[in-house]
């Protein structure tokens, strides 16, 4: 009997210890991803989690050089017309299969089909032809010089092996993904969580986390709630929580604080489609109308600026010359009176209707839903009744993806150096695709497709300066402000380093020190 209880302790011993020696990380996130396959994972949501199963040819270090993942080196040749990857070997899929240049073409090939419904399609209008002359290098022929060619070749790389006779846009690989990056991933619970583990054969190590958790919790006062109980380890923040309610004894003392800049701004999008958002003049007088300065003050504390366009300060396109409208219900009302409104008892009326519409916008988000509110109220000021429907993250998307919105309360993440023409070309409001709100300018194609092909810094941040000038007096947006990252991480998760890229950009190197 005594030989048993000592079996059994030892047992339970070794479990305890392969528990705690177990290292998990446990983030809160809004929104649930949608689908995972890089091609066609369009939210943060599904690019996060994406990000961490799949790798690309090349990817950001912190200092936003362009570095190799699943390519050891390149070369760049004919003038630009031509990429040489020397991939990686030794680079296994998470199902044991070699990574080749074989996965490299496959993921082109879908990238460029009709069929399959991404985004990313014009970010590879200019490639002639991409061949393998063997299994470890991938040369891409372009018809005319990229001049964002390195930053396309970041898009995660999917196995010919296993999506070969799948349809991609449906296929089951977009919830069970296998890819060749740091995690892999093991359980999705709708609704709850997904849960990650460390690739034992990483081709860049195994990652010194053992696990990560993303808790899907679609409130942001939850999720605070929950990081205070000791039930997360990292959230993004609302300056609220960052600024006034960072006081609890166990955050001071258990967690770190993070602010840098965002490569991101929040809009307001309108379906342009419309014949209410038709008028130019209507929606400049949309963007008077809306206090943006004030909106930085009260909701964001100051944590972030007035957005002035498509580029945040951050990015290397951005424009500081292009001045946001300011505050003037006067100029908005004046505008309205020559596109055809007249005040009838405090309400906005043309050819018999009210000046009406609805923003939507998603669940959760605490400071979107305060900004709308707040638009709500300043436009009712100048007789525009505006009403506010909150969604469900994916209820948001299926609303988008059928155009079946009039305005749009969110946010784009732009990168440091990417390539604006798949929002903004007239070519790129299919289905799935990012130019949504229909908009349609001859001046700024001409200059997507020219600046695309540019290489000179100076020249190339002229053109997109141009751009980012005429799609603001455009006004398809009304830009509304550029957020700072908000972020806070328990004191237990080292090997952190905040650089030019943020923090999260060498999660697979971050360790866990109980």
């Amino acid at each position: 009997m005594e030989k048993y209880k000592v079996i059994t302790f030892t047992i339970l011993l070794l479990l305890f210890y392969q528990k705690i020696s177990a290292s998990t990380l446990t983030i809160g996130s809004i929104g649930e991803p949608k689908r995972l396959l890089p091609i066609l994972a369009v939210d943060v949501p599904s690019a996060t989690i994406s990000g961490l199963v799949f790798n690309g040819l090349l990817k950001y270090d912190g200092n936003l050089n362009v570095v190799g993942d699943l390519a050891e080196s390149w070369e760049i040749k004919n003038g630009g017309k031509t990429l040489v990857f020397h991939l990686k070997k030794n680079v296994y899929w998470q199902d044991g299969k070699p990574f080749t240049a074989r996965d490299v073409i496959f993921t082109y090939k879908k990238v460029i089909d009709p069929k399959v419904a991404t985004p990313y399609s014009g970010e590879f209008m200019l490639v002639k032809r991409v061949i393998a002359p063997n299994d470890y290098t991938v040369i891409v022929e372009y018809k005319k010089p990229y001049a964002f060619s390195l930053v396309s070749w970041m898009m995660g790389i999917m196995p010919e092996h296993l999506l070969s006779k799948e349809d991609i846009n449906t296929s089951k690989y977009n919830r069970y993904p296998v890819g060749t990056g740091p995690f892999i991933l093991e359980r999705w619970e709708t609704g709850r969580f997904i849960e990650l583990r460390a690739n034992p054969n990483y081709h860049g190590g195994k990652p010194k986390i053992d696990r990560i958790i993303y808790r899907i919790i679609p409130d942001s006062s939850t999720m605070f709630m929950e990081l205070k109980a000791g039930k997360l380890d990292y959230m993004n923040l609302s300056p609220f929580q960052y600024s006034r309610q960072f006081n609890n004894r166990y955050l001071l003392e258990n967690f770190v604080r993070y602010r840098y800049p965002s490569f991101s701004y929040t809009y307001l999008g309108l379906n342009i489609r419309l014949d209410i958002f038709k008028d130019k003049r209507v929606r400049k007088a949309l963007c008077y109308a809306i206090d943006r300065e004030m909106i930085v003050k009260v909701v964001l504390l100051g944590f972030g600026s007035v957005s002035n366009g498509i580029f945040p300060p951050s990015s290397l396109s951005y424009n500081p010359n292009v001045k946001p409208f300011p505050y003037d219900p006067k100029k908005a009302l004046s505008l309205l009176r020559e596109a055809g409104w007249k005040l009838r008892n405090g309400m906005l009326m043309k050819d018999g209707k009210p000046f009406e519409f609805t923003i939507i916008t998603n669940q959760g988000n605490n400071q979107r839903i305060a900004v709308a509110e707040i638009i709500q109220y300043q436009l009712k000021r100048i007789g525009i009744k505006v009403n506010i429907r909150v969604l469900e993250w994916q209820a948001l998307l299926r609303m988008i993806e059928e155009r079946n919105f009039q305005a749009v309360l969110l946010g784009w993440s732009t990168g440091f150096d990417s390539d604006p023409y798949d929002i903004w070309h007239s070519s790129k409001t299919g289905s799935g695709e990012f130019n949504f709100i229909g908009y349609k300018n001859e001046e700024v194609d001409r200059l997507l497709e020219l600046g695309r092909t540019i290489f000179d810094p100076k020249r190339k941040k002229e053109i997109y300066g141009k751009v980012q000038e005429l799609i603001y007096e455009d006004q398809p947006y009304v830009f509304l402000y550029v957020p700072d990252n908000l972020v806070a991480v328990h004191k237990k998760v080292k090997g952190i380093e905040l650089k030019k890229a943020g923090i999260i950009y060498n999660i697979e190197k971050w360790r866990i020190e109980e």
